[in-house]
């Protein structure tokens, strides 16, 4: 597979009824100069009208390259526990286009400035520069291969859900009039708010235009934050196919084998060996950046939810009325221990669910960690009606591909970006597919 160029990618970045924008330099908009300063878009008859224009959409490009323009009230961590809104300044082309009713912001840049944001985003930009090199490879590859259709793999068909079983799962096909969104649904990119240092942009201009290949197509590289001591296959959390470097991997310098791991519940309750079972504070404070610090204790985790707070919120987030829970059985897991299908047995009905992101998102005001845990019933005095449960857990994120505190710890023992992505992309070599 050859690029002949480096691509430019559409970034959608925030949608609302009415945007307000700062341009900081002069851009062109319809062969019209338009001056620097604040301004405001709405959506009127599918149109997007300006101080300045009314059209189907609008692309306000820089009209030189100092120029960039800030979009305020920026929503980040969407549904998760630390979502909140910022400010966000960002280089390239503002596209301004009508969605439901409303003004989507959408971000044309180059995709070498783009991964500069992201590995600044996603991590401390004052990170080891091996570790930024391979998120930044990874991270290429990931956005391209979402990019290419050809992958050589069965297409993305949507999940069967039945009345017993609701099958869910979420990936960036979710998007139809950008490339990528710039939160953790697809990777989070924070334009040039986040300080971009001298060991980000060194990582990515050491690795431009190079890719993770698999038999020749570039690969669909995921990664996680913390995989919890095994990383998990990707038919677990998406689609039913086997993408042989997406597999699961021991995150620890053995070769054992991986049913010794996972032999009892003793894996959900003990501190395995492991490289992203770590607390040291330098590590963690270059992996986790500013509102991700508040998450602590996540190689291995507790949550309690009591019986009728549990009732509650899995009406509230599914929608359906289980009665009294009487249980949640694990049906299917993945070998690293994430549960695929969940049994939610309640007084009024049963229901299966899955995949790995709807469990976390059903049993949570926000998200689980992971959905690698056990389950204890809280005693109670009737054994059949448990008071509440107590979820022992292990790992943050889905777990597949790459584990970012994994990668962070290998590479302060010294390993090499390219040793980084062999450990957890078994098979895959590097390769650089575009100069210019």
């Amino acid at each position: 597979m050859q690029l002949s160029r480096e691509p430019i990618i559409s970034v959608g970045i925030v949608r609302k009824a009415m945007i307000t924008f700062q341009l900081k330099g002069r851009f062109y908009c319809r062969q019209q100069l338009v001056e620097a300063g604040t301004y405001v878009a709405r959506c009127s008859n599918h149109k997007i009208q300006t101080d300045f224009a009314l059209a189907d959409t609008l692309e306000l490009v820089p009209a030189d390259e100092l120029a960039t323009f800030v979009l305020q009230q920026v929503k980040i961590g969407i549904d998760f526990h630390w979502e909140q809104e910022e400010a966000q300044e960002f280089e390239g082309i503002l596209k301004l286009q009508p969605e439901q009713g409303e003004v989507r912001a959408v971000n044309r840049i180059p995709l070498e400035k783009y991964l500069k944001s992201v590995i600044a985003s996603e991590m401390s930009a004052m990170n080891d520069l091996n570790l930024l090199k391979a998120h930044a490879i990874v991270s290429r590859s990931w956005l391209m291969a979402q990019l290419f259709k050809n992958q050589g793999y069965e297409p993305a068909t949507e999940p069967q859900s039945t009345p017993d079983e609701i099958i869910k799962w979420y990936d960036r096909e979710d998007h139809s009039s950008f490339d990528v969104c710039a939160d953790d649904h697809c990777q989070r990119y924070q334009g040039i708010s986040k300080i971009i240092s001298k060991q980000a942009e060194a990582a990515v201009l050491t690795t431009r235009g190079q890719f993770l290949l698999y038999e020749g197509k570039i690969c669909d590289a995921r990664f996680s934050k913390c995989c919890g001591g095994i990383t998990e296959a990707f038919e677990t959390t998406w689609q039913a196919i086997k993408v042989p470097y997406l597999t699961p991997v021991i995150d620890a310098p053995v070769n054992n084998d991986l049913s010794k791991y996972m032999a009892n519940d003793d894996w959900f309750t003990t501190s395995p060996e492991a490289y992203c079972n770590t607390s040291d504070p330098e590590v963690l404070n270059q992996v986790l950046i500013d509102f991700d610090r508040s998450t602590t204790n996540f190689f291995r985790w507790k949550v309690d939810l009591p019986g009728p707070y549990l009732s509650e919120l899995l009406q509230r987030k599914s929608g359906i009325d289980f009665g009294e829970i009487i249980d949640l059985r694990p049906i299917e897991r993945g070998q690293s221990g994430r549960i695929s299908r969940l049994q939610i047995a309640g007084t009024k009905q049963s229901i299966v669910v899955g995949k790995e992101l709807e469990i976390r998102k059903w049993l949570s005001e926000s998200h689980l960690y992971s959905s690698a845990f056990i389950v204890e019933k809280l005693s109670s005095e009737n054994p059949g009606s448990p008071t509440g449960f107590r979820l022992h857990g292990a790992g943050w994120g889905h777990g597949v591909g790459m584990c970012q505190i994994g990668a962070a710890v290998m590479s302060r023992k010294g390993f090499q970006y390219t040793d980084i992505l062999q450990h957890y992309f078994r098979g895959a070599v590097v390769n650089k597919l575009y100069e210019d």
